[in-house]
């Protein structure tokens, strides 16, 4: 059976990148919200942010970074990683930014957003692994992401109980 994962992602720059990962298939992700689904839950502030966001992770094993050019320090993505980890779920972060976009362009790499955290006196970088894969063609990034994916969340998950 499948794990369930919660993707977090900057949306405006990477949801081209953040849907071929969604949609490898190997996993069930949560759906994500439409434009106006978004603008929607967004009027009502940050409390209805937040139960949005807690609503998604409800029921997930495993919450997967997608780390992007400006992923790192967003509001939201902190949240969502801060609330995965302290509701002992396993992290992870894929770097994407070698995925091309819908119109066909790649980006720059992005810093590890787990650097903001600390757990035991230990940055979170250093316990979370954030996977770069070894590939600057488009292709050979996706399969490199689609065969080692379900790996990584088992891992994530493993890491995870040891703190």
């Amino acid at each position: 059976m499948a794990r369930r994962v919660f993707y977090s992602f900057h949306y405006k720059p990477d949801a081209w990148r953040t849907s071929q990962v969604r949609n490898i298939g190997k996993i069930e992700g949560n759906k994500s919200a439409s434009d106006n689904d978004w603008e929607t839950i967004t009027k009502g502030g940050d409390d209805a942010i937040k139960k949005w966001i807690d609503g998604q992770l409800d029921g997930r094993s495993c919450t997967i970074v997608l780390i992007g050019s400006e992923t790192a320090g967003r509001k939201w993505i902190k949240y969502e990683i801060e609330k995965s980890w302290n509701d002992k779920k396993g992290v992870l972060g894929i770097y994407i930014h070698n995925l091309k976009d819908s119109n066909g362009n790649q980006s720059t790499k992005g810093n590890n957003p787990f650097a903001d955290f600390t757990v035991n006196s230990s940055q979170l970088s250093t316990i979370v692994k954030a996977y770069d894969p070894p590939y600057s063609d488009s292709k050979d990034v996706y399969n490199y992401i689609s065969d080692n994916i379900e790996k990584w969340i088992e891992d994530a998950i493993t890491i995870h109980v040891k703190y």
